[in-house]
């Protein structure tokens, strides 16, 4: 089974994120900066409390939670963002217009490469993938990809220096053909500065991967990025709802529903129609759907597999699915409230709205990590807290990662988080951010963290105090 709960971000050079310097503590997520010897890790250092969350895989103690505090403007969003620009480079291709995204008030930095770098379990397997860019200029300078050893004995499955055009790769090849092939994608891509070999190796190549070769791996570290790794911002719906459609699951899903105090206490499915969809939608979105339908439906039919797929636009949800008889039949979800009362989709709080879409993450099967810009946004406190609450009894069971950013300082609680789980994103002065975990300070376990962080005794909060002084105790 892959698991995917350990990731290696490493980056440099971008969005301000600059200067960060622990050494001691590891997790799962690890993002570097390497220009400024900046290494960030979420990853277990000794033993704690609620040991059942860490996960042991492959000698490796990782935790499947992490959070990042911090005031406006102190780098947050810039990581996930960081994410975000990663991911898309390596699956949908790196951006033609360039990228004016880098440490700006450094002027010098607009000539520095950007570095990234993930760390992933795959199949019982430890690689790093990585590359370096001009983000200004979207020019690749390096790549790689490296199974890693706990002995030492790390296996290159490719490395390319663009420009000293340099390829090297310990892969063996044993059919003659594909070695072939490989050789000439390799050396047509040794000094191509536009696209990543990682893409290219999946691109129109599905010849390359009807056996489980020995290139099968360029298949699958592509696929981890497609479906493993959903980077996710306020603005932005996180669930495609699937959860709904379990009918098996939609007990537990109202239990953890009626949990969070929505007032929903059980849901349904109501019959509508693509007319109904196509008054709601724009024209052009909705002549990109039809598009989407018709190529959708006639890969279902071919192969003769369980049909329906989901629209999340906004307020609006639709199932789209076959019928028996290969014809188009569309639904909505509805909602009760504890009595004859039906609310569809679009009637719900906004609030309501955002704990549906982030149920997904404690009801999907799938070996997942989140990444969650903002988690609390629209949320009570009490609510994000019964959340991150939830998430963590779910993720016990379960290869799940969630990472987010927040304003909620009620999460700064020990009887709810370890503090390696704790995140702090701090500004200094110069503009840099500094990233550092809580468990940097060996906080008491009886400690009002959430009190002293505020105080600012931990970093991470507005500097305003000349004007809204906050007391401190004597």
């Amino acid at each position: 089974m892959d698991i995917m709960v350990s990731i290696v971000f490493v980056l440099s050079n971008i969005i301000g994120i600059t200067s960060c310097f622990i050494k001691k503590v590891k997790l799962s997520l690890c993002i570097r900066i390497k220009q400024k010897k900046f290494d960030y890790n979420i990853y277990k250092r000794k033993p704690k409390s609620k040991s059942e969350r860490v996960l042991d895989a492959d000698k490796l103690k990782l935790l499947k939670f992490a959070t990042v505090f911090g005031a406006n403007a102190s780098g947050k969003s810039n990581l996930i963002s960081s994410f975000k620009y990663a991911q898309t480079a390596i699956v949908l291709g790196v951006p033609k217009k360039g990228q004016a995204s880098y440490f700006k008030i450094d002027a010098s930095y607009a000539n520095k490469p950007s570095y990234f770098e993930f760390e992933i379990l795959l199949n019982n397997n430890n690689y790093a993938y990585g590359f370096e860019i001009f983000l200004e200029k979207s020019q690749i300078v390096s790549e790689w990809l490296i199974q890693l050893s706990s002995t030492s004995n790390d296996k290159t499955i490719f490395s390319r220096d663009v420009l000293s055009g340099k390829f090297q790769s310990d892969l063996k090849v044993t059919s003659q053909t594909l070695r072939n092939k490989f050789n000439v994608y390799s050396d047509d891509s040794k000094n191509n500065t536009e696209i990543l070999f990682l893409n290219e190796m999946n691109r129109a190549k599905a010849e390359l991967y009807k056996d489980e070769s020995e290139l099968f791996i360029f298949k699958e570290v592509l696929d981890w990025f497609v479906d493993k790794l959903d980077v996710n911002y306020p603005n932005r719906p996180i669930s495609d709802y699937s959860y709904f459609r379990d009918v098996k699951n939609k007990e537990e899903v109202c239990r953890v529903i009626r949990s969070l105090g929505t007032g929903i206490t059980n849901y349904d499915e109501r019959k509508s129609s693509l007319i109904q969809l196509q008054q709601q939608l724009p024209k052009v979105i909705y002549e990109r759907l039809e598009e989407d339908i018709k190529e959708w439906k006639i890969e279902k039919i071919k192969d003769k597999k369980a049909s329906s797929m989901s629209v999340r636009i906004n307020d609006m949800y639709y199932v789209i699915s076959l019928d028996k008889n290969d014809k188009i039949e569309v639904t909505t979800i509805v909602f009760n409230h504890g009595n004859d009362a039906v609310f569809e989709f679009s009637e719900e709080s906004d609030g309501t709205r955002r704990i549906l879409d982030l149920i997904e993450i404690l009801f999907t099967v799938e070996d997942k990590v989140y990444i969650i810009d903002e988690i609390d946004r629209s949320l009570h406190p009490q609510l994000t807290y019964k959340f991150i609450q939830e998430f963590l009894v779910a993720a016990q069971k379960r290869n799940i990662q969630l990472v987010t950013t927040t304003h909620e300082s009620r999460l700064l609680d020990f009887g709810l988080l370890r503090q390696d789980e704790i995140w702090i994103a701090n500004k200094l002065t110069s503009g840099e951010t500094e990233l550092y975990s809580l468990d940097e300070y060996n906080v008491r376990f009886d400690k009002k963290v959430d009190k002293a962080y505020l105080e600012g005794r931990y970093g991470g909060v507005p500097i305003f105090s000349t004007i809204f002084p906050i007391k401190e105790d004597d």
